[in-house]
């Protein structure tokens, strides 16, 4: 399958899809052409469906409208779902998809929540798209479909062993949640200035790069609403430490053994920063601007397209290319569950399977139609020759000034239990903006 929307992507919009990893941020505006919302039938005797007979699910679906409550603030990501997913359900299964979307996602939680409170069954949510505190939030209430996202048959294709796939923000998966795209941190210089065996691999490598060549490095300071500052910062603490796994669950005693190692660290590389770390980008844009100006020999990214996007704007020379270290490169899942309550329950089996189908896997890759994040499947495990032709083409298109598939899979990390965000953020201003005593 190939089709092609010709949607260019602003970069603003891009970081900001990308922070909210499907979970944005209120801020955001939703559509002013939303589409309405569903109307739900009296409940109706049904036969329970099995999951585990994929025939009888499809044939359970056909004629059923799904509705998927998910971000609407995006135009481009708004085209991209309705064209490609709203188009293939009516064609391939006779499923209308009825995309009702949101300021954020918590407003679809707590209709749910309502839903329950009220007694609602069947309610009016098949599907959100969906993670952390927003995805707890329904496990906790008891209010999600178990035991269904591993036993679709695009499962297979997902790597269920990696953390950051079963993992979401440190709570775990379940079979709750299907995941259906990704973001991975990413580093970015440009090819004309530097080779790719001068290229830092780790952190204790970007320390000797930076002592080197002073000045020519800096990060985005981390904090709320600046997501990049942090991840970088964890990814150091995951390499100081060991491993990234055991930063799930919380532990405050494996926090006060690592934390001081990791002050450490960057107090050690703070004097050999741009400005000598007297000041640091407050967003990816400031640090975007650094990197374009040739201030700085390093941006960063977290778009499967990896520089391509940044070209495209402008924002970077036609050189820049996207890289990552060999591990501790922290990337995340956006997931879609569906509610106990959902109407529509085969109807939105048969969308989540489709969302990882290689063919949609492969278009959602590429800037131009739209939508611009990762693959949510192991593409290793893709085995029927067309499907393999089209992630090879789709990786081909974003050329190279992306990261290689392989190299991210080969780095990904999980991020660590929520737990820790605050004593990251906080810990830096205190310890090394401020640079308190240790």
């Amino acid at each position: 399958m190939h089709i092609r929307m010709v949607t260019r992507i602003g970069l603003t919009l891009l970081a900001v899809i990308l922070a909210a990893c499907g979970v944005p941020s209120a801020s955001q505006p939703a559509p002013s052409a939303a589409p309405p919302a569903p109307t739900v039938a009296a409940p109706q005797a049904t036969p329970a469906l099995n999951i585990d007979d994929w025939a009888s699910v499809e044939a359970a679906a056909r004629g059923q409208t799904v509705n998927w409550y998910l971000w609407g603030g995006s135009d481009s990501i708004n085209r991209f779902v309705d064209e490609f997913y709203g188009t293939a359900l009516k064609e391939r299964y006779d499923i209308t998809l009825n995309r009702v979307p949101v300021a954020d996602t918590v407003d679809a939680v707590n209709q749910v929540l309502s839903e329950k409170e009220a007694g609602r069954d069947p309610g009016a949510v098949d599907l959100i798209w969906i993670n952390g505190e927003n995805f707890l939030s329904l496990k906790q209430a008891d209010m999600l479909l178990p035991d269904w996202s591993r036993r679709i048959p695009n499962a297979r294709l997902v790597n269920w062993d990696n953390p950051a796939v079963n993992l979401d923000f440190g709570e775990p998966v379940e079979g709750y949640e299907s995941p259906w795209s990704s973001a991975q941190f990413q580093l970015i210089y440009d090819s004309a200035r530097m080779g790719e065996d001068e290229l830092p691999r780790s952190y204790a490598e970007l320390l000797a790069w930076a002592t080197a060549n002073p000045g020519r490095f800096t990060y985005i300071a981390p904090g709320p609403g600046a997501f990049q500052g942090t991840r970088f910062i964890k990814g150091a603490l995951f390499e100081l430490s060991g491993g990234a796994e055991q930063w799930l669950p919380f532990e405050q005693a494996l926090w006060d053994e690592h934390s001081p190692a990791l002050w450490a660290y960057l107090n050690e590389l703070k004097p050999y920063l741009w400005r000598e770390g007297e000041t640091y980008p407050k967003d990816e844009n400031e640090l975007h601007g650094l990197f374009a100006n040739g201030e700085v020999d390093f941006s960063i990214t977290q778009a499967i397209a990896g520089a391509g996007p940044l070209i495209t704007e402008g924002l970077a020379p036609e050189t820049a290319r996207a890289f990552v270290f060999d591990d501790f490169m922290i990337g995340d899942f956006n997931y879609v569950a569906i509610p106990k309550n959902a109407p529509n329950k085969a109807a939105a089996r048969v969308l989540a399977n489709l969302l990882l189908e290689p063919e949609l896997q492969a278009a959602q890759i590429l800037p131009e139609n739209g939508f611009g994040l990762g693959y949510a499947i192991d593409v290793t495990r893709v085995t029927d020759e067309d499907q393999r032709t089209a992630l090879a083409e789709a990786q081909t298109q974003l050329g190279a000034a992306a990261t290689p598939a392989a190299d991210l899979a080969a780095s990904l990390v999980g991020d660590s239990a929520g737990e820790y965000q605050t004593l990251v953020e906080e810990g830096w201003r205190q310890r090394v903006l401020i640079g308190a005593e240790q």
